[in-house]
């Protein structure tokens, strides 16, 4: 089977849960395929969002586009609600004035229906998340 990106609204992902909401930068646009749309926090830390999958998704690699995130911590769950999440890395980003940060992750053959990510804090009150992409394919459980 070919690798594709199950994080995109396209192949079935969505946002259920996002800490801050501003009409203009909505939690969907992290999912939507386009990096020059983002979600942007409204304040105070720690800020999460979680990414649901219509499927089990098996993966090896993740990549964020964000902006003046200083901390994150990501979790995944295989649960069939979005409970019981396991911690699978956390980082601390480098301060990259006016560009867009791009952390790769590795996960050795790592599963999810649920992926929550917690931004611990930032090098401004306000940071933005960009896209989330997954190199993985969905499956049945």
């Amino acid at each position: 089977m070919k690798l594709t990106d199950p994080c995109l609204s396209s192949e079935g992902a969505e946002v259920i849960l996002a800490t801050s909401s501003d009409e203009k930068y909505p939690p969907e646009n992290i999912i939507d395929g386009n990096s020059e749309t983002f979600w942007t926090t409204t304040g105070m830390f720690p800020q999460e969002f979680i990414i649901s999958f219509h499927k089990c998704v098996r993966f090896s690699k993740l990549t964020i586009l964000c902006y003046l995130v200083q901390t994150i911590r990501i979790e995944k769950s295989l649960s069939k609600d979005p409970v019981d999440f396991e911690k699978c890395v956390e980082k601390d980003f480098h301060y990259s004035e006016g560009e867009l940060q791009t952390e790769e992750f590795s996960f050795p053959d790592c599963q999810a229906t649920y992926l929550r990510f917690v931004i611990k804090s930032g090098f401004d009150h306000f940071v933005s998340v960009h896209r989330v992409m997954v190199d993985g394919m969905a499956e049945d459980m």
